[in-house]
């Protein structure tokens, strides 16, 4: 074997393409993977990390009895149904009945899980939450690729498949220095690059115009083996499926908590020990400060008459209205907008049943979990010239936009929390893939010696869920190895 030839090429160090290394070297296969960024980690080393799966070992010492033909089935109940109705049912359940292995495995590689917990409406709780959070994912993926000889090569960026006769040989990509360099993969090259929720251009060709403005979560989601696999040839589905565009909070600049947290070594492990022995209100607390870090407002603020503002203290939308709603977000100056809650609005969701963000039938954020938790992005005052003071927006147009949407006069309490953006969170197409992670080409026939894995080859699947994009990311890692 020359020294440009391996067995297996990857092309990205996401969750899906670490899990890929890790198989591939346990089946003794010469592995490399290439990386266009300065570091592994992709999608999954910005998640909260949670894997959702039936049939788990969690699962039957909590006295949880399930199946993965029930999880199947609780799937169809979370997307809408004019999405669910595209979903592949069979590929859904070959994820599924696949699931709590891979949970296991991840175990078995030093990865730990506390759980499950309930996710409605899922029948049976199955969100089993990664401790401290999703780099453990990405820490213990790459010791272990280091264990079986899996090279990891960052700087890498993959710009094109070397393809002879329809077959994929290897691949061509351009390392730091700006020089090209070709590579040949003599059991397959495996595409791993997560989504295209930051591709402007490949959203504007599937779903049509008007989201060119809306960023995806992880800026580096630029549906790279999407455009590789079309280049060979490939059936694409789903591709104007998206999760999103949603408002999110803009990203705190302080590293959360759990992101301190080691991941390696004793004190992991008495962390591990420590975390499943917490009291029920505890945890709650931790879950509390993810939801104020990661999650979305609820759309219930809207509907109980909280207004978005945007920099100029202007209302700009009818804010009931989803679509419109988050699109209009994404045309006001910076792409920003805040939300303005009036004293009655500020009152009601600091109490349940009215909530700001939620894991559902975990934790629940309110008002005040916000102002504390998140004050960079808070904000509470007795009086609109306060609060115009505390965000830099306009006084007099502030007081306008108010006094027409609440007629409450000038009296407080008023909240105001932003900026948000609309982003895309991922994206649901991908490569049509057979059972051994195969790329199809347009009539059904399999492109030799190309393989796709997590948001590359999701074959149609839709996983509308928390939990499952992860767990299906290590799912087919894991698989992708045995296959090839």
């Amino acid at each position: 074997m020359g020294s440009n030839h391996v067995d297996v090429i990857i092309v990205g160090a996401g969750g899906s393409g670490l899990a890929a290394a890790v198989s591939c070297g346990e089946q003794g296969l010469k592995t490399i993977v290439l990386e266009a960024c300065p570091q592994t980690g992709g999608t999954t080393g910005i998640a909260v990390g949670s894997f959702t799966a039936a049939e788990t070992e969690h699962q039957r010492k909590a006295g949880v009895r399930d199946s993965s033909s029930q999880h199947a089935v609780d799937l169809a109940n979370f997307a809408p149904k004019e999405i669910e109705k595209r979903n592949n049912a069979r590929a859904r359940e070959f994820f599924t009945e696949h699931a709590a292995e891979t949970l296991e495995w991840l175990q078995s590689h030093g990865v730990k899980f506390v759980g499950p917990a309930p996710e409605p409406p899922n029948s049976q709780p199955r969100m089993h939450n990664v401790i401290p959070g999703a780099k453990a994912y990405v820490a213990k993926l790459q010791l272990a690729a280091r264990k079986v000889n899996a090279r990891i090569q960052t700087h890498s960026t993959v710009t094109e498949l070397l393809i002879e006769s329809g077959r994929v040989l290897g691949v061509e990509y351009q390392s730091q220095d700006g020089k090209r360099h070709q590579l040949f993969a003599d059991r397959g090259v495996v595409l791993a690059t997560g989504d295209y929720a930051n591709n402007p251009e490949l959203i504007k060709r599937f779903k049509g115009p008007g989201y060119e403005k809306i960023e995806g979560i992880n800026p580096h989601a630029c549906g790279l083996g999407h455009l590789l696999a079309e280049q060979a040839g490939a059936n694409l589905v789903n591709m104007d499926v998206t999760y999103g565009p949603e408002l999110r909070f803009i990203s705190t600049s302080v590293r959360p908590f759990q992101q301190w947290l080691p991941v390696s070594g004793p004190l992991a492990a008495i962390q591990a020990l420590l975390t499943r022995c917490l009291p029920d209100w505890i945890f709650k607390k931790i879950i509390k400060r993810l939801l104020v870090t990661w999650q979305h407002p609820e759309s219930s603020l809207f509907d109980e008459g909280a207004i978005l503002v945007n920099h100029n203290g202007q209302r700009f939308c009818d804010e009931t209205c989803v679509q419109s709603r988050n699109l209009d977000v994404s045309n006001q100056p910076e792409g920003q907008a805040f939300i303005l809650l009036g004293p009655a609005q500020t009152q009601q969701f600091s109490n349940w049943p009215h909530f700001i963000s939620t894991a559902p039938d975990i934790a629940y954020a309110y008002v005040d979990d916000y102002l504390r938790l998140r004050p960079d992005i808070s904000y509470r005052a007795d009086n609109l010239l306060d609060l115009a003071s505390l965000v830099t927006l306009p006084y007099e147009n502030l007081k306008a936009t108010a006094e027409q949407a609440f007629e409450s006069g000038d009296q407080g309490p008023w909240v105001i929390l932003g900026p948000v953006k609309s982003y895309f969170t991922t994206t649901e197409g991908s490569a049509v893939i057979n059972q051994a992670f195969q790329v199809m080409d347009r009539h059904d026939k399999v492109i030799p010696g190309l393989f796709a894995i997590g948001q590359c080859g999701l074959n149609g699947m839709i996983l509308w869920s928390h939990g499952c994009h992860i767990a299906w990311a290590m799912t087919s890692g894991r698989l992708v190895g045995k296959s090839l």
